[in-house]
């Protein structure tokens, strides 16, 4: 075991840990970015239960089922990367990015999930400030 820790340590390099800091923060704000676009473009009413749920209802077939698998794979890795960043120590807004990958899925019961993390007063603070400085009106919720 300690052989493994002194190899572990020798073979650290400056540029090693630079790659991984600089690939660390690329994804964080490239995270952010998303989130910070997605909850500024949802409609207000997105979490009311007579908004919407079609997903590109006027494109051809084909084009809509291959957007919603799409669709549906980034919102299982928004949830991976969210669940990453809800860990102690790691720097980062994991709920928020959880929600933004429950909003990508297509999967029954998602909207009681879906509210129960909006709700959350922290939460949704952050996100109509967010909203209210793009000039957005804020969530309604039911």
């Amino acid at each position: 075991m300690i052989e493994r820790f002194t190899t572990f340590w020798e073979s650290l390099t400056w540029s090693g840990v630079g790659i991984t800091v600089g690939l660390f923060l690329g994804s964080l704000a490239i995270s952010f970015g998303a989130l910070a676009l997605v909850m500024v473009k949802i409609p207000p009413r997105y979490f009311a239960a007579d908004h919407n749920r079609d997903f590109m209802p006027d494109s051809p077939f084909l084009v809509r089922w291959g957007a919603v698998i799409a669709k549906n794979i980034a919102g299982v890795l928004l949830i991976i990367l969210g669940i990453i960043l809800s860990l102690p120590g790691v720097p980062g807004q994991g709920v928020l990015t959880i929600l933004l990958g429950l909003i990508f899925l297509d999967v029954p019961g998602k909207r009681p999930l879906e509210a129960r993390i909006i709700k959350r007063p922290s939460v949704l603070a952050a996100i109509n400030k967010l909203r209210a400085k793009y000039d957005k009106p804020p969530l309604e919720l039911d």
